[in-house]
């Protein structure tokens, strides 16, 4: 039996810095149009690689078309905070934080500081950057050996008070 599909994709997504931007997104490429997962994944694959050789513009609709599919799990969540950053970087960070406040909204996982830190970053070029702080500052307070509690309480007034 070939090799497993997912271990192909992670070899040659550790390979992205080795290799030129456009041999690279042909290799996602290929391995997308023999992808065995519906729900998007393909897309998803193609957009990340768009977006990870600093081609946000093509990887916004394909995160789109990934989304729409049903993307499911890690990789939906993953999409929707690798939009948010794409659109950023497009220059429609509004677009980005709505997005990302709605997915703080939902569940929570190992993502949860990723979105913070990409809604920190949305919300800095929208001008809101006291908020953007408590969210840096709430995310940080989880991966410190010390103040987690009161650093997360800091992160929390200042996400408060910056609301209208």
């Amino acid at each position: 039996m070939g090799r497993d599909w997912e271990t192909e994709l992670a070899e040659v997504w550790a390979q992205l810095d080795d290799l030129p931007p456009e041999t690279f997104r042909r290799r996602i490429d290929e391995l997308a149009a023999r992808c065995p997962h519906g729900g998007g994944v393909a897309d998803f694959e193609r957009a990340s690689a768009f977006d990870s050789t600093d081609c946000p513009e093509q990887a916004v609709a394909l995160y789109r078309q990934a989304l729409s599919a049903g993307l499911t799990g890690l990789r939906r969540r993953r999409a929707v905070i690798q939009l948010a950053s794409s659109l950023r970087n497009v220059g429609r960070a509004e677009e980005g934080v709505r997005l990302l406040e709605r997915e703080l909204e939902t569940h929570s996982d190992e993502l949860d500081d990723a979105v913070r830190a990409t809604l920190a970053l949305a919300l800095a070029d929208v001008g809101r950057s006291r908020e953007a702080v408590g969210h840096a500052v709430y995310a940080l307070s989880r991966h410190l050996p010390r103040y987690q509690r009161s650093m997360a309480a800091y992160g929390r007034e200042l996400i408060d008070s910056a609301r209208p």
